[in-house]
């Protein structure tokens, strides 16, 4: 055990299994999931057709987020559809950052040389997790909206000759913009949780007893704020790439007044 500070801008290696570095965010996102995994299990196990309290209280809730999914994107198939994302991608951050908070974590470990090094990390203080998570919403961004318009009708989005210059000054904006999403997606995670972690390390080694709870508190609602914001804006996104060319918008409303 160790109750000293330790703070690490990059993960700890633990050690290699056929060449690949294990990580100790890496042990604890794999802890995340088969955590979710057995919640999982037995909240299906647990499902009647004569549902109590807490199972309504679930699905009140299952049908108060798809509802506004299906508000978003404009129709229920399109919401169910990408339920399943949305739901995994706010499940798992929110889980691991909650998770931040037991005892063992940071805490528990062993001593490689003078060097201490944690056997559980925060899953979301690691770039490298955070950007995962970033490269995966940005693929099923540009994917759904390659697969709802078409390769050219989305590709118009970006580069249309049609409008001239300017078009393509926008376009390029664009592409700008949406590669973007990568740094602010995992820096926007990554900064809020690494950043409290080393505001209540610090303020603990100063003033154990007076200020860690109340501060653990604030930190517990960041985490679900960046959970609900990371799922929201991969919503929001994804409504944005599946939607008509501006273009294409004015010639079908037009089309239909006359």
């Amino acid at each position: 055990m160790n109750t000293g500070i330790h703070i690490s801008l990059s993960a700890e290696r633990l050690g290699t299994v056929f060449g690949i570095p294990i990580t100790n965010t890496l042990v604890t996102a794999w802890v995340v999931i088969a955590f979710l995994i057995v919640v999982a299990f037995f909240v299906g196990r647990a499902a009647t057709m004569k549902p109590g309290k807490v199972q309504s209280a679930f699905e009140l809730l299952f049908e108060f987020v798809l509802g506004y999914m299906t508000e978003t994107l404009g129709t229920r198939q399109l919401a169910e559809k990408f339920f399943p994302l949305i739901a995994t991608i706010f499940l798992f951050i929110f889980t691991s950052n909650m998770l931040d908070y037991f005892p063992v974590m940071g805490s528990l470990g062993f001593t490689h040389g003078s060097e201490f090094v944690p056997l559980f990390r925060p899953v979301n203080t690691d770039l490298n997790v955070t950007l995962a998570l970033a490269i995966i919403v940005f693929l099923t961004i540009e994917i759904s909206g390659i697969l709802a318009l078409g390769v050219l009708k989305y590709g118009s989005k970006f580069v249309n000759l049609k409008t001239g210059a300017m078009g393509l000054v926008v376009g390029l904006l664009e592409i700008i913009g949406n590669l973007a999403r990568l740094v602010s997606f995992s820096f926007r995670l990554f900064g809020n949780i690494f950043a409290g972690e080393v505001l209540i390390a610090v303020i603990s080694s100063f003033l154990p007893y007076l200020l860690p709870v109340p501060l653990m508190l604030f930190e517990t609602f960041v985490g679900l704020l960046q959970a609900a914001i990371f799922a929201l804006l991969t919503l929001v996104f994804i409504k944005l790439a599946i939607m008509e060319p501006h273009g294409e918008e004015a010639h079908g409303g037009a089309e239909g007044a006359h």
